[in-house]
């Protein structure tokens, strides 16, 4: 292993877990379904997607601003665009886009904006609990800011800043969340084996607030008209998570090239996960991939997400790289998810 590229990387490892402090936690099964902006750990782009979000460690471009914000300045590209869309469980729609930009000597730069689509919701309450006519639309956005640079040509690190919004009908919340994360690449001196470690959705705890907590009550024993009184709704912490992966990239002669990935996912609000992602590139225009996720036997009964799949297109003209990729992943209980996403690299 190069000195320089193993100093280079445990320093940044260093400062990524002293950044992390007492945060580290094992799985928590039984905290499922309870913190504060779950939209975060809604993945997007449909290559890691069909990969079953294993390439932690290899992911590249505009594409690793979610998975893996080190990967952002591993570009060949000037300028890359990313738009995509997922058919969610129970009709939820999540709509993504994304632009990166290269400035030489300082690094990449990055924009992005994921926002969830509900449709009309009816409103309820104690008094008419089939509804009272009316109906809203949950408004769910993270708006997030990435700085992506290589320290050598084998180590690269990166950071993302998020803003997250909610809004439900009248009441909303708003939060802040970091990810940062390194990518090793030629690990060992072995081409093609890579490395990764990532810490994300880190920040302080979300509650909600508005009119919508507000009830009207009557004080006893006095001589005073109704009046409003406010819920204090509790704070929750965010879905935190630190994941370690390992990828290789092996070319068979000149056309054929395959690339295995693998990530252990830890969890503050579930049990611990497993992921696994196969590909295989002719030409670097056609791509086959495949992947699947596990988790910890003692909650395979509700583990819901398991075998992913897709392909992928890719083309180049005219100083412009267009790639189309779609990606399948299995739910269990609810209809399954289909990912359909368009890059675009000048």
């Amino acid at each position: 292993m190069n000195l320089k590229h193993e100093k280079l990387f445990i320093v940044a490892l260093s400062v990524l877990l002293a950044f992390v402090g007492d945060t580290a936690y094992a799985g928590r099964g039984e905290k499922v379904g309870t913190p504060a902006a779950p939209e975060l750990l809604i993945p997007v782009g449909s290559r890691e997607i069909a990969l079953g979000g294993s390439s932690l460690s290899s992911t590249s471009g505009i594409e690793a601003i979610y998975w893996n914000p080190a990967g952002v300045a591993r570009t060949s590209f000037g300028t890359e665009a990313l738009f995509s869309y997922m058919t969610y469980i129970d009709d939820i729609g999540v709509q993504y886009a994304a632009v990166t930009s290269s400035f030489s000597g300082l690094g990449t730069i990055g924009l992005s904006l994921k926002s969830l689509s509900f449709g009309d919701i009816e409103v309820t309450t104690e008094d008419a609990p089939d509804g009272t006519g009316q109906t809203f639309s949950p408004a769910y956005l993270t708006v997030g800011l990435t700085y992506s640079t290589l320290l050598t040509d084998r180590v690269s690190v990166g950071a993302t800043t998020k803003l997250i919004t909610e809004r439900i009908d009248r009441v909303s919340a708003t939060g802040v969340a970091f990810d940062v994360g390194i990518q090793y690449s030629g690990f060992a001196n072995v081409e093609g084996l890579s490395i990764g470690v990532a810490v994300k959705n880190l920040g302080a705890p979300m509650q909600f607030d508005g009119s919508g907590l507000l009830r009207e009550a009557s004080v006893g024993d006095a001589l005073r008209p109704a009046s409003n009184y406010k819920i204090q709704a509790s704070s929750d912490e965010l879905p935190s998570v630190i994941e370690f992966g390992v990828g290789y990239h092996y070319r068979l002669e000149e056309r054929n090239v395959f690339s295995f990935s693998t990530l252990f996912q830890n969890n503050n609000f579930s049990d611990d996960e497993y992921k696994f992602g196969l590909e295989y590139g002719y030409d670097n225009t056609l791509f086959i991939r495949g992947g699947y996720n596990v988790a910890q036997e003692s909650v395979q009964d509700t583990y819901i997400f398991g075998a992913t799949a897709g392909v992928g297109v890719h083309y180049a003209f005219s100083g412009l790289d267009l790639a189309i990729d779609y990606a399948f992943r299995d739910a269990k209980f609810f209809s399954s998810n289909h990912t359909i996403s368009l890059k675009l690299g000048f």
